[in-house]
């Protein structure tokens, strides 16, 4: 009688080790292998734009392709170009990790880069003298928000071949979120209230 018991315990467990296993492999997102297809981000700042990300994103997961944030770092001219920045490299390495684990929960494959230049323009060309890619995708920049200016912009348009998505400025950074997402549930809530007075 012992003996049945414990057969029907391991048949039990057996079941629903297969049946948890099976549901957790269908939860899990198919990440998305490098292919041709090239969707370039660029941005500057200690923000990201979200409209920006989401309209990259959205291009990328559609034309399956690969998202290239690039974090534009700007070289003072006292230095020579290839010189340590640790300060933007701190600002930039959280942009590119929120930027890869909004990439991964949509399904986009990802190959980040941090583009040096003695402008942002001065980037961009570097940038593009070995960047393939069939999308660039740019936010432009506006009161307090990180972004291209005007005439960069338009030299984008005047210089770059392919296509040129300029992107309004507007709506929090995603690092905002995230860190505002650690605050307790209680500021959350307020916040909350606050925005709908």
């Amino acid at each position: 009688m012992t003996a049945i018991v414990v057969i029907l315990a391991a048949a039990l467990v057996v079941l629903i080790t297969v049946s948890l296993g099976r549901e957790r492999s269908r939860r899990v997102t198919k990440l998305a292998t490098a292919s041709p297809g090239r969707v370039v981000f660029p941005f500057t700042g200690r923000a990201l734009s979200q409209r920006g990300l989401d309209a990259a994103l959205r291009l990328a997961r559609i034309d399956a392709a690969t998202l290239v944030p690039v974090y534009l770092a700007q070289v003072p001219l006292h230095l020579p170009l290839d010189a340590a920045l640790p300060v933007q490299c701190d600002a930039a390495l959280p942009l590119l990790e929120a930027i890869e684990q909004r990439a991964v929960r949509s399904g986009v494959a990802v190959d980040s880069r941090i583009e040096r230049g003695r402008s942002y323009r001065h980037a961009l060309r570097q940038m593009l003298a070995h960047e393939h890619f069939d999308t660039v995708v740019v936010t432009a920049a506006d009161r307090g928000s990180s972004g291209l200016l005007p005439d960069d912009i338009s030299w984008l348009l005047e210089n770059v071949p392919g296509e040129i998505i300029v992107i309004r400025p507007g709506g929090p950074s995603v690092l905002d979120q995230m860190l505002l997402r650690g605050k307790s549930r209680n500021g959350d809530r307020r916040r909350r209230l606050a925005l709908r007075r």
